[in-house]
């Protein structure tokens, strides 16, 4: 099960985060299924989303309601990756 949404927090909004976004949850249960299971279905949803030449990363992370958990990276698509203020010269924008 996978579902898109509107996410509200009570934030303050900066040039890089913002009171409403979307974000994309999903459940998987069955046996034997791993985080390489995890790792190509977060691919594929991103190549689909954001371009088949679109690189992509996965970071290990922490929140205390997953384990494991990751956030993911795509290429930025203003400079392919070489560093620019969208990215905030790292190449990389998190998704």
């Amino acid at each position: 099960m996978v579902g898109p949404g509107k996410v509200y927090r009570r934030d303050d909004d900066d040039a890089t985060h913002s009171h409403q976004f979307m974000q994309m949850e999903g459940l998987v249960i069955d046996k034997h299924v791993t985080m390489s299971d995890l790792k190509g279905t977060l691919e594929m949803i991103a190549k689909h989303v954001f371009g088949q030449d679109r690189a992509t990363r996965l970071r290990p992370s922490y929140f205390p309601f997953t384990e494991p958990s990751v956030e993911m990276d795509v290429s930025c698509f203003n400079c392919d990756g070489k560093g620019c203020p969208i990215c905030k010269y790292t190449g990389w924008i998190e998704v």
